[in-house]
């Protein structure tokens, strides 16, 4: 009973029954022809698919050739389209830079520098951008072109399923390279048995396109408008189906065409590498001259605002000399802080430390001079201290006062110093209560502390004088004198002041004048004093008198003719003769006489005996000094 074909087989439609179908009863001939045709017809199907291969290889080689010349084509034609679009920015930049030069400079030109700049970055730019996506369709393109000659090759080698041997079904051919047959073609270049027939079939199979596909690969693809579009845009389009599937027929025969299209793109990165490395360093060349300009730029823009911030770092000083003119006055004690705040609430310089700064920094510490100078406003700091050290800014509105000088005489130097009249001094002095001076007190003898004044312009008479008033009592206050002691103190004050001639004879002077104002030392309690005399008469800067002088009575300051202290101050004494007025020197002198006028030597004794004998000395010395005006 015959068996079922074998639907296994796949060579059934050619051997009909299996062997152990055999009818004939000699099996052994039936499986020996069964083995013969079945190694026969896979050298048939060996020969045709080395033909195929060969022919495919051909194939793959021409359109190879032609995806090189297309390739070659296109990036020349993108290289020429390059360098028309460089050479037009380089011209549009080329005329902008002329422009901007004869437009003038500074801000105008420097701004149009940038914007040819920029645009010439931008199409540099969109001209590598476009440069780039051509390249990328190139390669896409080609990639489309290859697809299909795989999909026809795979087509082909469908119709021979398990045929071609793989790695592991062919352990003895190992060098056999699957991807190409070449493997195949050594096995079998030798072989008879291939037909020619059968390689002539094979090639034919090869040559014939697939049903449906309708791309012709012997042709050139030139770019259409559309696909040119593409480039542009970079929507690179991949037909569905195209690309063999991975382990599939076709897997092993697209292998060597990547190979070879990653050997040209590996020749193409070398190029674009080229082509990149020319468009960088011009690129660093437009970069380094922006930073260059912008640099210029931002150093004008910015760095005087930045100035101005770190600028207050340092004082704030005028420049220059200044203008207009503006009186200052320094006040006999003043430091150079004081002087600084008085310079800038005046308006002379613009901040404290910027002068006071420059007159630590100074090797010699300057001296200021007190009184009124006439200064500038808005003056530097340099100018005004060379103001104030120059005599010639030094205003004449002030004066000074001498130790024991009488008011009259001080009223006279006054007036001489700020130009206020005499009379209005003596008006201003009438007022005795505005000054608060004591109740015995009848005109400011006295009370005028001997200094040196300065005053501004314009001060009134009795602003003067209450200065000088109140500057006595700070005086009395700082040795001590109570309020209510200030009269006594300053009526003997002023007397010492006018007798003494030494420092140290100061209190001895005070000592000999309260002893004999002590009945118990001194009976008659006159004073005998010359310089109280001449007072009286008017002759406030002589300290001698005559016989008449001495014997007249209406004289109330004559203190030969009136016992005890003397009615008034007969000067204006000062802190010296304030102290010995205060602190006496401890003695019983009764008598002294100054013999030496210019020394002031004087010579203190007990008795009348011993004084006469200095007087004697003192006639003595006036012969000898017939020219002295005291």
């Amino acid at each position: 009973m015959a068996e079922k074909p074998d639907s296994r087989d796949p060579f059934h439609h050619i051997f009909g029954h299996s062997d152990s179908a055999s009818p004939s009863g000699a099996p052994g001939s039936k499986r020996e022809l069964s083995r013969r045709e079945r190694r026969e017809a896979a050298e048939r199907a060996e020969a045709e698919r080395e033909a195929s291969s060969g022919t495919r290889a051909a194939e793959e080689a021409a359109q190879h050739a032609r995806e090189d010349e297309e390739r070659a084509a296109a990036a020349a034609e993108i290289r020429a389209r390059s360098e028309r679009e460089n050479e037009a920015v380089r011209a549009r930049v080329n005329e902008k830079q002329s422009a901007s030069a004869r437009a003038g400079e500074g801000s105008q030109r420097q701004s149009a520098d940038e914007g040819v700049h920029r645009e010439d970055r931008s199409r540099r730019a969109q001209a590598d951008e476009r440069r780039a996506r051509a390249e990328a369709e190139a390669e896409a393109a080609a990639a489309e072109q290859a697809a299909p000659v795989s999909a026809r090759v795979a087509a082909t080698h469908g119709s021979l399923p398990n045929v071609t041997p793989t790695d592991h079904e062919s352990p003895h051919r190992p060098d056999a390279d699957t991807g190409t047959g070449r493997g195949d073609r050594t096995a079998h270049r030798n072989d008879p048995s291939v037909s020619a027939a059968a390689t002539t079939s094979a090639a034919k199979t090869a040559s014939e396109p697939e049903a449906g596909d309708s791309s012709d690969i012997t042709k050139r693809h030139d770019p259409s408008d559309a696909e040119w579009l593409r480039v542009i845009t970079g929507a690179v389009d991949t037909t569905p189906g195209d690309e063999p599937a991975a382990g599939g027929p076709g897997a092993a025969t697209s292998s060597r065409s990547d190979r070879r299209r990653s050997t040209h793109l590996e020749y193409d990165q070398h190029e674009k590498k080229s082509r990149k490395g020319l468009i960088a360093g011009i690129v660093i060349v437009v970069v380094l001259a922006l930073i260059v300009g912008g640099g210029v730029y931002a150093w004008n823009a910015i760095v005087p605002g930045i100035t101005s911030i770190f600028a207050t770092n340092e004082p704030d000083d005028y420049e220059g000399s200044g203008s207009g003119e503006v009186l200052v006055t320094i006040i006999s004690g003043d430091n150079g802080s004081d002087i600084a705040k008085t310079l800038k609430d005046e308006g002379v310089i613009a901040s404290q430390d910027a002068f006071y700064q420059l007159l630590l920094a100074q090797a010699d510490p300057p001296v200021f001079q007190p009184g009124t100078y006439a200064l500038a406003k808005k003056m530097s700091a340099r100018s005004a201290l060379d103001a104030l050290q120059d005599p010639a800014s030094k205003q004449a509105n002030g004066f000074v006062i001498p130790e024991g000088t009488a008011m009259k005489d001080a009223f006279d130097l006054i007036s001489s110093g700020t130009g206020v009249s005499v009379d209005d001094l003596n008006a201003a002095a009438a007022d005795t209560a505005s000054f608060g001076l004591p109740a015995e007190a009848k005109t400011l003898e006295g009370f005028l502390f001997p200094a040196t004044y300065e005053f501004e312009p314009n001060t009134s008479a009795h602003d003067i004088l209450k200065r000088l008033v109140d500057r006595m009592y700070q005086a009395l206050d700082k040795a001590g004198v109570a309020p209510e002691n200030r009269w006594n103190t300053v009526v003997l004050a002023a007397l010492v002041q006018r007798e003494a001639g030494l420092r140290d004879d100061y209190p001895k002077v005070a000592r000999v004048f309260l002893n004999r104002s002590d009945p118990a030392l001194w009976p008659s309690g006159l004073l005998q004093s010359d310089a109280t005399v001449a007072y009286g008469t008017g002759n406030t800067h002589l300290v001698t008198t005559t016989d008449a002088e001495r014997a007249d009575a209406n004289n109330p300051y004559n203190t030969y003719v009136h016992p005890g202290m003397v009615v008034g101050p007969i000067s204006n004494p000062g802190d010296i003769a304030i102290d010995a007025a205060v602190h006496p020197a401890d003695g019983s002198w009764l008598y002294f006489v100054t013999w030496n006028l210019e020394t002031g030597e004087t010579v203190f004794s007990n008795t009348l005996d011993e004084h006469e004998a200095g007087v004697r000395k003192w006639q003595q010395w006036m012969k000898d000094n017939p020219d002295y005006g005291g």
